[in-house]
């Protein structure tokens, strides 16, 4: 599975996961149907639901004049993900993250989510 096809359904298996009662397990077998599973796509997964209430605490800093619960779930789950990646996964290139960031927004968003979501993501540049 390439990477951003790992991270589409990253965003579909988080967004399934927020306001439910499904665990990580059932909600990525259901993103992925028989397909078989892939190791980062589990790695972004699992550390973002691990590692969540640190992200909601630094993007709850980068948000101006915003809360995370007034942001659109789509936003908020886009925006977990790619800052999971940029605090938690060094080894990947920021602007790599960012681009592939507005393009998960460009897919399941609008043209305002993608905006958006560069916005917040410029304040994490090193």
């Amino acid at each position: 599975m390439k990477r951003r096809e790992a991270r589409e359904k990253a965003v579909q298996s988080l967004f399934q996961l927020e306001g439910t009662e499904l665990t990580v397990e059932e909600a990525m077998a259901f993103v992925l149907e028989e397909q078989e599973t892939d190791a980062f796509f589990e790695n972004v997964v699992r550390g973002t639901v691990e590692h969540q209430e640190a992200i909601d605490a630094s993007l709850t800093e980068k948000l101006e004049n915003w809360s995370l619960g007034r942001l659109g779930k789509i936003d908020r789950t886009i925006l977990r993900l790619a800052v999971y990646e940029l605090l938690y996964t060094p080894e990947t290139p920021q602007s790599v993250i960012m681009n592939e960031a507005i393009e998960l927004s460009k897919t399941f968003g609008d043209e305002k989510t993608s905006k958006f979501v560069n916005g917040v993501l410029s304040k994490y540049k090193a």
